[in-house]
């Protein structure tokens, strides 16, 4: 495994996507250290637009990058939009990566997803499984966008000598979340849903799916601390997990954000929903080795993000897809 100290003290820091929730989560973090942080909104450079993005990198000329531009959302968003996030998201880290190689980055750091592992991979997920078998259907376009990232990253590394490096966060949440009532992904959902529920004085609640599968859940405050500090430490072409190692199914899991929420009624479940992977549990070892652990119980960071939605409540909501580009 490929251990080496980076310096970003003094470094100008690109956060591609810094309104989505993982890139929002980044920029809290990036600002605690000495560095000149970089943010550029969708309005001037559309991280799908070729020429927009190599103009902006030319003029900017970041030394490091972190790429969490994204068009992400829930199950019913990716099998029902399935063009838009294979184009938009190859588009994206075309884009972005070969601009930082042709500016001469000095890293770069490509944030994937864990449904880049096939639907029955061995349990927990390590970073070797990828490309082991098929995909999850209702996901496989968004997986398929970042695999290429991915091997991009790769290729770069391989060919040029690039400092490219690539993470899988697992399922994230907390503040900056999507809570669109159908295309958000399962803990915005289930906040918004027990809320609702709460407000109106719903005797019940229906959970899409069986809720037998089992999914494993960062803060995202969390993640974006491993991400600064693999940027530090870490310079390997192998991929890196990040997560908590623990996983729990969607059944248990409705009912702790029920009780945080302060819903009191019963819970259901709607088994003609799509459940999707049976299971998502990542083998966070190498993590661990490189001397990282996540320090947010699953209680308080699902307070924090129940927290965080109130306040969106209080500023109109947030219901569309979120598109972090």
């Amino acid at each position: 495994m490929a251990d080496a100290r980076f310096e970003l003290k003094g470094k100008s820091v690109y956060v591609a996507g810094h309104r989505g929730m993982v890139g929002s989560a980044l920029v809290r973090r990036v600002a605690r250290e000495d560095v000149e942080l970089l943010t550029v909104d969708r309005s001037e450079v559309d991280l799908r637009d070729q020429a927009a993005v190599f103009n902006w990198f030319a003029k900017m000329r970041p030394q490091v990058i972190f790429l969490a531009a994204a068009k992400v959302g829930g199950i019913v968003a990716n099998d029902t939009q399935r063009a838009e996030f294979v184009y938009d998201n190859i588009a994206i880290a075309a884009n972005v990566i070969h601009a930082a190689h042709q500016n001469r980055a000095e890293k770069l750091m490509f944030l994937g997803s864990s449904c880049i592992y096939p639907k029955l991979a061995p349990q927990p997920l390590r970073e070797e499984f990828v490309l082991t078998g098929p995909l999850e259907p209702t996901n496989e376009p968004y997986a398929i966008a970042k695999i290429a990232g991915i091997k991009m990253v790769e290729a770069y590394r391989n060919q040029y000598g690039s400092d490219f490096i690539s993470v899988m966060p697992t399922n994230l949440y907390g503040p900056g979340d999507n809570y669109h009532p159908e295309l958000s992904h399962v803990v915005a959902a289930l906040i918004r849903r027990f809320h609702q529920a709460k407000v109106s004085g719903a005797q019940n609640v229906v959970v899409w799916g069986t809720g037998m599968p089992r999914r494993e859940f960062l803060y995202v405050d969390d993640m974006a601390d491993a991400c600064v500090h693999l940027m530090k430490t870490y310079s390997g072409a192998e991929l890196v997990n990040i997560g908590v190692g623990e996983d729990i199914n969607i059944a248990e899991f409705a009912r702790i954000v029920a009780d945080i929420v302060g819903y009191g009624g019963a819970i259901s479940f709607d088994a003609s929903r799509p459940d999707g992977t049976p299971r998502k549990l990542l083998d966070v070892s190498r993590l661990a080795q490189l001397g990282w652990r996540a320090t947010t119980p699953l209680r308080r960071g699902l307070s924090l993000a129940y927290q965080s939605y109130l306040k969106s409540l209080e500023g109109g909501g947030k219901h569309a897809v979120q598109s972090s580009l």
